[in-house]
């Protein structure tokens, strides 16, 4: 909507309310279930649906031009709607002759405004069962509605999720995260545990998006190979960087689609999985320790402070030292880059960020009752965090043209 067009339906509303007298009208008269707001709200309602109607039918009411054009107008239906207050308010729906007319504001068969809809979608968001949110509008609003219209709500979600799921992304990313994380569904009357695969990328304006979500019984190389072909098969055909964690096979499977990507162990998931069994006491010591390892000024230098480290911890946690020598060489590549890049892999903790929210919500559940509701609190709450992600990583254009020097050609916008 334009500037201009937005002042002239301010001075309409303006000039609307100028000529209501609310002087000396109680809070009930003007907000009451039968106050001034709720007769506006709902001859608001009916006159777009009058709207609406004059569009189906070709022409406005009491025109002449309708006359002998096989429909028109044919009373009402009365209808109650619930608002985005989770108050009802009565209206007055047009009808044609030939029952052709389909309202777009408030669809047939609807009883609720759009933003009760999107409240109702806002909770699902949250982790929040159908249950759960029926029995919070009984509770707080005094508004009785079921179950089972609830999760029709909610299912109007899925469309969107396919529709994300299979939109055309970019041709490359520079970076691209690849984790998994568990999540409880029910199955055939059983809690089964699921890995719910994440590849969160961060595109060339520096911002971070998620590629898309998949689920499987279990998590294993031969099927991450299966979410890079989706992935190549939405239009992505190259990849610079690929962060993972240390699962048996994986770097293969990434190169088995992307073959020139270059493979770098998530320094995020090292760490995490290195301190997993260090006892509090000793927590923050050992990654001040192991970040000496991960931000040496490059790879000599890293070798000789896990050196050091292994020195110092061996004797109490020896297992330490051990797993980053295991997987120095996809940790190692992290020294190939200059710090601009190495920031941009590590200090965002982007895929962390990402997951940390999704675990939020399934803190919250102790299962899911099928794969669809596990996607669709998942796809919410991505949008959620989404709304966060409007700026890009700090230094963003030092990294990229960093790429540019050491990717050379297969940097593109």
């Amino acid at each position: 909507m334009t500037a201009k067009r937005k002042k002239k339906e301010k001075d309409v509303i303006d000039l609307m309310l100028d000529k209501l007298d609310f002087h000396g009208m109680t809070k009930d008269e003007l907000t009451g279930s039968d106050g001034l707001l709720r007769q506006l709200t709902s001859r608001f309602y009916e006159r777009v649906l009058e709207a609406e109607m004059d569009e189906h039918l070709g022409y406005r009411k009491h025109d002449n031009a309708g006359d002998n054009t096989g429909n028109s107008r044919n009373g009402y239906t009365e209808k109650s709607v619930i608002l985005d207050d989770n108050s009802t308010t009565d209206i007055h729906v047009p009808r044609d002759r030939n029952s052709t007319f389909e309202p777009v504001i408030i669809p047939k068969h609807e009883k609720r405004s759009p933003l009760f809809n999107d409240q109702i979608i806002s909770m699902y968001s949250y982790g929040m069962s159908c249950r759960d949110i029926q029995r919070h509008l009984q509770e707080v609003y005094g508004v009785n509605v079921s179950a089972e219209l609830i999760s029709n709500v909610t299912e109007s979600v899925m469309m969107d999720v396919r529709e994300w799921q299979n939109r055309p992304l970019d041709k490359s990313y520079p970076i691209l995260f690849l984790d998994a994380l568990r999540v409880n569904c029910r199955q055939d009357g059983k809690n089964v545990n699921k890995a719910l695969y994440v590849a969160l990328a961060i595109n060339w304006e520096g911002k971070k998006e998620v590629l898309g979500l998949w689920l499987s019984n279990t998590e294993g190389a031969k099927f991450w190979m299966g979410v890079l072909s989706e992935i190549k098969n939405r239009g992505t055909e190259d990849i610079l960087i690929a962060c993972m964690d240390g699962l048996t096979g994986f770097p293969e499977a990434v190169k088995a689609v992307f073959p020139d990507t270059h493979i770098q162990h998530c320094i995020v998931h090292m760490v995490r999985s290195s301190t997993k069994f260090v006892s509090y006491k000793d927590l923050k010591a050992v990654c001040k320790d192991l970040k000496e390892v991960y931000s040496a000024i490059n790879e000599k230098a890293g070798a000789e402070a896990l050196e050091d480290f292994g020195k110092k911890w061996d004797e109490k946690y020896p297992m330490i030292k051990a797993a980053w020598q295991r997987n120095w060489n996809e940790l190692s590549e992290f020294f190939n880059y200059p710090e601009e890049i190495r920031k941009a892999i590590y200090t965002t903790n982007a895929i962390e960020s990402l997951n940390f929210s999704l675990r939020k919500i399934t803190r919250n559940k102790s299962s899911f009752p099928d794969d669809d509701s596990i996607y669709k609190v998942m796809y919410l709450t991505i949008r959620n965090a989404s709304k966060r992600w409007t700026m890009p990583i700090r230094n963003w254009p030092l990294a990229v043209n960093q790429f540019a020097i050491l990717f050379d050609k297969r940097v593109s916008f």
